[in-house]
């Protein structure tokens, strides 16, 4: 895909297409202010699961499901609710999931208003020391009702029955279930994506270890387009890889940065949270993804035209992530979901 040769040779040879798509690409949002009110004494953890709410119709609500790691950088020892459904304006309406998860990193709603949670489990990938809870994906009712468990509690593993650190998942308009497992960035998780039938049943596998084509190096985010296209936040090789619901590849797109977290719209517009780009280990002193700024990008998912961007507004440069991991998007305003920085929720609106 030309994603913008005219825009000057010597730029394109130094950064690529991609870089200078989003050097140039207008911010026309204002500046991010914290939203979501938590319960007195309570503060936000880290965060990198944000989706919108969904009525039993599937229709969009202007509610917004979030969930944090319970206060902290994970729930191992809280009896905090995780999973959190807000209002429009920030105030929370109710929480549930205490108990039953180590590392909530990834969340979609179906179109039937269910709301599904990933437990990557993050650093004991390979162990499963867990206590009989993580490597999982749950499926509740939008009022906590556990409805479906995909995976085998506390059990790591690369089976029809079993994930390691499963970072996402998707459902489809006609019910399947797509799982990205899993959080491969250094921590042992799997490389592959995992389809169920609407009853939970497995059907496939696809996927490898590895950078070309249908390989995978960190799955980190996944999403669906209109077309029930499978766009896969494929993060430590810093790119999306679209992909049909049999597993085909499709295209491969690397002007969205080093993606964290992708969202799709009901217009086919796609936001991409990266907050991994730019950071220069001290032991190299190269910046990973050069000629890449961590922030939230915005584009055409039809075309993969990059049309806005909005930047990190405190990146930490010695940390290897740091500001939005998940992204959302209601009406006017753009939602991203803090692992670092000032955690919680930053909300965007759109300047008049």
């Amino acid at each position: 895909m030309n994603t913008g040769i005219a825009r000057g040779m010597l730029v394109l040879l130094a950064l690529g297409p991609a870089a200078d798509a989003e050097q140039n690409a207008p911010n026309p949002y204002g500046e991010g202010r914290q939203w979501g009110e938590l319960p007195a004494g309570r503060s936000w953890g880290s965060t990198s699961a944000i989706f919108p709410h969904r009525d039993a119709t599937g229709q969009l609500t202007g509610k917004m499901w979030v969930a944090e790691r319970c206060a902290g950088s994970n729930c191992r020892e809280s009896n905090l609710d995780p999973i959190l459904l807000f209002h429009t304006d920030g105030h929370l309406i109710r929480s549930f999931g205490s108990d039953r998860f180590i590392w909530p990193h990834g969340i979609h709603v179906d179109q039937q208003g269910n709301v599904w949670v990933a437990d990557a489990v993050h650093s004991y990938c390979e162990a499963g020391r867990e206590g009989g809870k993580g490597h999982q994906v749950h499926k509740f009712s939008p009022t906590g009702q556990l409805l479906m468990t995909l995976g085998t509690a506390g059990v790591p593993g690369e089976s029809e029955s079993t994930f390691r650190c499963p970072s996402d998942v998707a459902v489809s308009r006609e019910g399947f279930i797509f799982v990205g497992d899993g959080h491969n960035h250094g921590h042992g998780g799997n490389n592959r994506i995992v389809k169920f039938a609407q009853d939970g049943t497995f059907i496939a596998a696809w996927g490898t270890p590895g950078s070309g084509p249908g390989e995978f190096r960190g799955i980190h985010a996944l999403a669906m387009d209109s077309q029930d296209r499978l766009f896969v936040g494929d993060r430590a090789n810093q790119r999306i890889q679209i992909l049909d619901t049999q597993g085909n590849h499709l295209e491969t797109w690397r002007q969205f940065g080093s993606p964290s977290g992708v969202y799709i719209d009901e217009n086919d517009k796609i936001y991409v949270a990266d907050s991994d780009s730019g950071f220069d280990p001290q032991e190299t002193g190269q910046p990973r993804n050069p000629g890449f700024a961590r922030g939230i990008y915005i584009g055409d998912a039809r075309t993969g035209r990059v049309e806005a961007f909005i930047p990190d507004p405190k990146p930490d440069l010695t940390k290897v992530t740091s500001g939005a991991e998940g992204v959302a998007a209601v009406g006017t305003s753009v939602l991203g979901a803090q692992v670092g920085g000032s955690r919680g929720v930053l909300r965007y609106e759109k300047k008049p």
